[in-house]
């Protein structure tokens, strides 16, 4: 198309008119710009990522993401020279190097004025940040986990802790923010398990779209990731080839973006680095264009990985060169390449002065970001750097922070198994009074928190700094929880490595106590710095190094043992729970964890959590999930020499009271394939504490035209009842739910019998029943039905 340039004077901006609508103020502005200014919307930079303490020799230095390292390009050019059209992105001014808030104020306010000087039509740089875990900054608050989420089940609460990050990050001047996760676990020796919300589509979209809700609430667009199937990797290997068939991409990968961008409105989707069946995300027009922008209406923005855009070349050599590779995805539906300008930088100017890229590409992306712009304000005449930060009202770790924080850890811990000695402080038993802590995540904060959270993500750059926030340990908290006892400290191993000498000393300790609590599991960290976390995938579901032959020598002491596991993903824990003396799972649950860890222990809090992942019981049990065919399930024992049945399975979560769900009432036994039914059961607490329950209603075609999962979860809720109340729950199930991809992949409805299951995990399931649909098979799509609506009634005089 041909580039018309409107002279850049205060008084003929007509893009900066409020009047107007966004998307004529973003084409006024396109056409004022050169094609150089549209390219360079395209782009960003990281202007912090090659920082770290100068006396730190090179080879202890450990970078946040090594992966720029396979090209010499991007990182080494100043903010003046890649912003000199202009720029589109910001990376990471707050999180890449601890800095205070009013240091890191001054630091977003300087590369604005760089950006601005350059422009010259004066169009603002946006910044965005991480917050998988919180605002990835330093002396933010860490929440828990995108897995302890997940155990939540509970979507109003993950809003609240979104809405909470969005304020804080909006405070300082950033517009986006990369999260949530919508990756499904498919095999849980992936290292990134811990930033997902599970392994059950239904479970991960909702709990994502009320993330998505909570953030942009506060005016930080959301960004989906990782588009689509990174999780699905060949061995759970980071970066491994996803071979799956288009089907499981339609039916488990894909819906929980379609959710998030469907009920909440996400504002951008990040490309995954993986090739599926050898055709790499960020290169394939039907994903990005097709299916996202025609197909789902997507109108936000799409942005690349760090480095996806030349990984084209460098990784996966679909591409002759980065500007070859920035032509392609470009052209696949790629708008903005982050972290830096690389592949998006002069190499489109070049292809499309000589007419080998089309200019209306290059306008479709821009005119993209230029709209998320405008709609944030920046282009709005009375915008200024400095009137977008609130430096002197911030706190980034305020009291109503914390807790949130603890009251989401709190309802994230998983009780496995009471045992005989949960919980330390009940009614029939006699308080411990010499109790050993023993293991390498009893004293050490930093195994309570993701990779993506500062301390674990950045910090290891900066030896000798503090966490920048109170993180309690597991023994301080169970200090306070029990200030009667005498604890008696002993660490035992190293979360990973084959250092077994302080065996000795843990053993004694136990066989002194009255009771042991050995605190296993995982310390997260990037690419190999940790046992879980980006890049530190595992051979096997086997606990890291040597915890498991300490807890085999703990379990031989003749002393109760409770295991506490603190991890990032599900360890086979068979032949060690069947012998401890309590059992209880905390999926990194933040810097609160401790305190939750304690009062779950203790009894003071009551747990609450379910399994949003499966335990296993072998340690060579993958790749599974519960989304299951009757031939890859246990119904198919003895097909195959190994174990099929996980030790707690997912959705499963015990308790200090009790609970029954019974009395199934379905509305209608039969409807139509575009009808809807409701499915009401009565859930009690029959104990003697205050608790919570979430119900869970699962499906199952009894006969599909492709093999499907004996059960798939439509809808859950969780409840709270004090001891002898009731509560009836009523889903609302429209037929649209139990739509699959059929034989040609067209997403269908059929007539057939469904079975309804509810009850409180995947394998707890007493309350069926059998609704058949009937009349023609309706092909759906992207206005299908995608939740399942739920009421809570109170029963009046309870059990």
């Amino acid at each position: 198309m041909t580039t018309s340039v409107v002279p850049a004077t205060p008084d003929d901006r007509p893009w900066q008119n409020t009047s107007l609508s966004a998307e004529k103020r973003a084409e006024l502005l396109l056409q004022a710009m050169t094609l150089a200014e549209k390219v360079a919307q395209l782009g960003s930079r990281w202007v912090g990522n090659d920082m770290a303490e100068p006396e730190l020799p090179a080879d202890e230095t450990i970078n946040v993401a090594p992966m720029q390292d396979v090209f010499a390009a991007g990182g080494s050019v100043s903010l003046e020279d890649a912003s000199k059209n202009g720029l589109g992105h910001l990376t990471r001014v707050w999180g890449s190097v601890p800095l205070t808030v009013e240091e890191g104020v001054a630091e977003l306010l300087r590369q604005h004025e760089v950006v601005l000087a350059q422009s010259r039509l004066g169009v603002p740089a946006l910044v965005h940040e991480e917050c998988l875990t919180g605002f990835t900054t330093y002396g933010a608050t860490v929440y828990p986990t995108a897995l302890a989420w997940g155990a939540t089940f509970d979507p109003a609460l993950v809003e609240r802790m979104a809405a909470a990050i969005g304020r804080d990050m909006a405070a300082v001047g950033v517009h986006q923010g990369l999260s949530p996760v919508l990756d499904v676990v498919r095999d849980y020796r992936w290292g990134r398990v811990e930033e997902t919300m599970g392994e059950d589509p239904h479970l991960v979209a909702t709990l994502g779209s009320a993330y998505v809700r909570g953030l942009q609430s506060a005016g930080v667009i959301a960004t989906l990731k990782h588009f689509a199937g990174y999780s699905a990797a060949r061995g759970g290997r980071n970066h491994g080839p996803v071979s799956i068939g288009r089907r499981e991409l339609l039916d488990v990968i894909l819906p929980t973006f379609e959710a998030a961008i469907a009920t909440a409105g996400a504002g951008s989707v990040m490309s995954s680095y993986s090739d599926v069946d050898g055709l790499p995300a960020g290169a394939d027009p039907w994903l990005f264009t097709e299916l996202l922008r025609d197909q789902w209406g997507f109108d936000g923005t799409v942005v690349s990985d760090y480095w996806a855009v030349p990984f084209l070349a460098t990784m996966h050599r679909v591409a002759a060169d980065v500007d070859a590779a920035g032509a392609l995805a470009l052209t696949a539906g790629t708008d903005v390449e982050l972290p830096d300008t690389i592949g998006f930088g002069g190499g489109l100017i070049e292809r499309v002065e000589a007419g080998e890229l089309s200019e209306d590409l290059v306008d479709r992306a821009a005119r993209r970001l230029l709209l998320q712009k405008i709609r944030l304000g920046l282009l709005d005449p009375e915008w200024t750097p400095a009137g977008s930060v609130q430096a002197d009202d911030v706190d980034l770790d305020s009291p109503a922070n914390r807790a949130l924080a603890r009251e989401l850890a709190e309802r994230s811990i998983v009780l496995l198994d009471a045992g005989t000695a949960l919980p330390l402080l009940g009614d029939d038993r006699p308080a411990p009074q010499r109790i050993a802590v023993v293991g390498p995540c009893a004293d050490d904060p930093r195994t309570f928190m993701g990779c993506y959270a500062f301390p674990n993500h950045v910090l290891p750059r900066y030896p000798g700094r503090d966490l920048g926030i109170e993180v309690p340990s597991a023994l301080d908290a169970l200090g306070k929880e029990l200030p009667d006892a005498e604890l008696l400290y002993s660490r035992g191993c190293p979360v990973l490595g084959d250092d077994r000498s302080g065996f000795s000393e843990a053993v004694d300790k136990a066989r002194e106590a009255d009771l042991c609590i050995a605190f296993v599991g995982d310390l997260s960290g990037l690419f190999g710095h940790g046992s879980s976390g980006e890049g530190c995938d595992a051979e096997d579901l086997r606990l890291p190094g040597v915890q498991a032959e300490l807890l085999a020598q703990l379990l031989e002491t003749g002393t109760p043992v409770v295991v506490v596991v603190v991890s990032g993903r599900p360890y086979a824990l068979g032949g060690i729970a069947e012998r401890a003396a309590g059992v209880v799972q905390a999926f990194f649950p933040g810097q609160e964890g401790g305190s939750a860890i304690a009062g779950v222990l203790s009894g003071r809090v009551t747990p609450g959590g379910k399994l949003p992942v499966q335990i296993p019981r072998h340690v060579g049990g993958q790749p599974a999930t519960y989304l299951q065919p009757a031939l890859g399930s246990v119904e198919s024992a003895g097909i195959s020499g190994l174990e099929t049945v996980p030790l707690f399975p997912f959705g499963y979560g015990s308790s200090y009271t009790t609970f029954e769900v019974d009395d199934l009432r379905l509305s209608d036994t039969e409807i139509p394939t575009d009808g809807e039914f409701t499915a009401t059961v009565r859930v009690r607490n029959t104990g003697s504490r205050a608790g919570d329950e979430v119900v869970q209603l699962y499906l199952h075609d009894v006969v599909a035209q492709i093999a499907r999962p004996l059960k798939l979860l439509t809808g859950f809720a969780r409840v709270s009842l004090e001891p002898g109340a009731a509560m009836d729950v009523t889903f609302h199930v429209h037929a649209d739910r139990t739509a699959y991809s059929g034989p040609d992949l067209r997403r269908i409805v059929e007539a057939g019998d469904l079975e309804v299951l509810v009850g409180t995990s995947s394998a707890d399931l007493p309350c069926t029943g059998t609704v058949r649909l009937t009349g023609n098979t309706r092909v759906v799509g992207h206005d299908r039905r995608m939740i399942t609506p739920v009421d809570l009634t109170p029963v009046a005089g309870g059990v």
